[in-house]
């Protein structure tokens, strides 16, 4: 398949993509490699919303197909905060887990559960095509931080299925297992099917 922008300025998140789908482009493009990178504003309460205008925006813009990703964390002794705003909770990852630690301090284990969310978009701007894959991680806020990988809340984001926090996962381990991971597997599986290989021959 032809070039992808893939659409975050984030190396860490821009990593994790590029490993899972690696094959099925021809050279993935980060917004830092343009002179005059786009922003757009995720001002939507909803992820599905968020991720679709950041496709489409910036597809149009390079005229190139686009993967975006808007994801966060819903932490539910905190209502599901911070949720869509994730990224906004604080200045920085440091910022945010510290503030995140401090608002569930007291919180006992068994209620500090926690669920990421993913929603992969690809965009197509030649044939103004979009398509949108979800992926989901349920686990749990721990007391302190581990780990030194990942990114984001990936230090004090305990995963029962693998006994380990998410920043001590290996980079396989992560793409299996993790929102992100699912999402983009999913979206891989389908730029694999004959839907959308050959959507002519399904019937």
């Amino acid at each position: 398949m032809k070039n992808v922008v893939i659409a975050t300025a984030n190396p860490g998140k821009f990593e994790e993509i590029r490993a899972i789908l690696i094959g099925e482009f021809g050279n993935f493009y980060s917004l830092k490699d343009f002179k005059d990178p786009i922003e757009v504003k995720e001002d939507s309460p909803l992820y599905l919303e968020n991720v679709l205008k950041k496709a489409r925006k910036i597809g149009d813009r390079f005229n190139m197909n686009t993967i975006a990703d808007d994801s966060g964390i819903e932490v539910f002794a905190l209502n599901g905060r911070p949720g869509v705003f994730s990224s906004r909770y604080g200045k920085d990852d440091e910022d945010r887990i510290n503030k995140m630690l401090i608002e569930l301090e007291g919180v006992p284990w068994e209620k500090r559960g926690a669920v990421f969310k993913a929603y992969i978009a690809l965009y197509m701007p030649e044939k103004q095509w979009s398509y949108v894959f979800y992926g989901s991680l349920r686990g749990y806020i721990g007391l302190t931080r581990r780990g030194k990988g990942g990114f984001g809340y990936d230090p004090v984001f305990y995963v029962p299925e693998a006994d380990k926090y998410a920043a001590e996962l290996t980079m396989e381990e992560k793409n299996r297992l993790s929102h992100r991971g699912k999402a983009l597997c999913a979206l891989k599986e389908f730029l694999n099917s004959d839907f959308f290989r050959n959507p002519t021959a399904v019937t």
